[in-house]
């Protein structure tokens, strides 16, 4: 079963985003919102950790939030609007909220 996996909280605050990254089915996709959007600033652990996965990871930023706070998308994310989150909730069998 596909997942969506929305993360919201800052990578530097706690452990959600390496707690994803573990358990990230083959069939799965990350959405980053808010402060999440962090996880993309070059030369961290957090940036470190998601472009060792861009062979396998299907990884959306909301474009709002990411815009923001500054933050540039790599190549390998795909910017989405509030309409595009919608629909990626409706494309995925189940949305898991990291709350």
């Amino acid at each position: 079963m596909a997942t969506l996996h929305v993360l919201s909280h800052s990578p530097f605050t706690d452990s959600r985003l390496s707690s994803c990254l573990r358990v990230l089915g083959s069939q799965d996709a990350i959405l980053l919102c808010g402060d999440a959007t962090y996880a993309l600033r070059e030369e961290t652990a957090a940036a470190e950790a998601l472009s060792a996965k861009t062979d396998s990871l299907k990884l959306f930023v909301l474009d709002e939030d990411a815009t923001a706070r500054n933050i540039a998308l790599p190549d390998w994310a795909h910017g989405v609007d509030y309409a595009g989150f919608v629909a990626l909730s409706v494309q995925y069998n189940k949305v898991n909220t990291w709350l």
